[in-house]
């Protein structure tokens, strides 16, 4: 049985009358399946519920923030197919019941800010260029509305909804935040695939069952991801972001490698899975909004905490498929073939 530990469940009554505003956490807890597809645009109770739920699940939507975006459609869909259910412009009821026998307890929970949260040290503000990096100590958070968002996976502008009036840098203060897992727990993980094409990562099993997720940023024209099949050679938390002068970013004045300095808003992000192809990896990033909305160097560029789930419990050897095609196929063909699949 799951639990979720992030902070005490309260009684729906006692959150409800600490908000205001129309996203009310009583009706997110208590939300039922959409009979309609929500707008992608527009902050909705169930699909906060949703998103929370597919997070639990191991099929990430990225940032958790209330709207059926791309990248929450992209998890239902693969639940939805791993769970054999057809997938379509609603959310089948079957789907909706599977989400919520995959965990248990309220989606939403009251947090106590801790000193951990506020006593910082913050960045002023965070270069937009990595030349103004280099002096930097380190690259830390902007403030507890950076870092508080990032340690439940939700976007800023939610907790805000969530938390009306509310401060988010007073240790003691109560806000009310997403029930996600501090530290996910996978199973073996056998392989990776990165589909270039759909913007996503998945992870299997030796069995070849898909086990978890992931939204991805996946190259950019003037430096493609690799084709074939790589292996993973390390995993570091903290990572120093090397730059060197031969990847020649457009962005970059110097002639000279550097390096920048670990933290959340590093280059990299928080967490590297190394790759065997020199300079490639899979990463976290300073903006989980613009996950698989943006292109990357040519890495594979996850939220800080899906990276960091992934690099946990993947092992060093561990092959990386980079998918130029649709995975629709190639998951059959890996299935006929007993989960073995060949470079391409």
């Amino acid at each position: 049985m799951m639990r979720w530990m992030l902070g005490a469940v309260i009684s729906l009554a006692a959150i409800s009358s600490a908000l205001a505003g129309n996203l009310d956490a009583a009706a997110v807890n208590d939300a039922a399946r959409p009979a309609k597809q929500p707008a992608s645009d527009k902050l909705n109770a169930a699909i906060v519920k949703l998103q929370i739920l597919l997070d639990r699940a191991r099929f990430s939507p990225g940032e958790i923030d209330g709207k059926l975006g791309e990248n929450a459609q992209k998890a239902l869909k693969a639940f939805a197919e791993q769970n054999g259910v057809a997938s379509d412009k609603t959310i089948a009821p079957e789907l909706w019941d599977k989400l919520n026998a995959a965990s248990e307890g309220a989606v939403l929970v009251e947090y106590k800010i801790t000193d951990a949260d506020v006593k910082g040290p913050f960045l002023k503000e965070l270069p937009g260029k990595l030349d103004d990096m280099k002096p930097l100590k380190a690259l830390s958070y902007t403030s507890p509305l950076e870092g508080l968002p990032e340690k439940f996976h939700m976007s800023a502008d939610l907790l805000k909804a969530l938390n009306p009036d509310k401060a988010f840098d007073k240790v003691g203060a109560t806000i009310v935040v997403a029930n996600v897992p501090a530290r996910r727990e996978l199973p073996n993980i056998a392989r990776l695939d990165v589909d270039k094409r759909n913007g996503t990562l998945k992870a299997f099993d030796q069995g070849a069952t898909l086990i978890a997720f992931y939204p991805a940023s996946i190259g950019s024209p003037d430096r493609p991801t690799p084709s074939g099949t790589l292996k993973v050679t390390s995993t570091h938390e903290n990572p120093v972001y090397h730059y060197n002068p031969d990847y020649k970013f457009r962005s970059v004045k110097s002639k000279q490698p550097f390096d920048v300095q670990p933290g959340p808003n590093n280059p990299v992000g928080a967490y590297w899975i190394g790759l065997s192809a020199q300079g490639y990896g899979i990463h976290g990033t300073a903006e989980p909004d613009r996950v698989s909305k943006s292109a990357s160097h040519g890495c594979v560029r996850l939220t800080n905490w899906d990276v960091r789930a992934l690099g946990e419990h993947v092992k060093r050897g561990t092959p990386v498929v980079f998918l130029d095609a649709p995975t629709d196929s190639s998951s059959e063909q890996r299935r006929k073939s007993g989960g073995r699949r060949a470079s391409n």
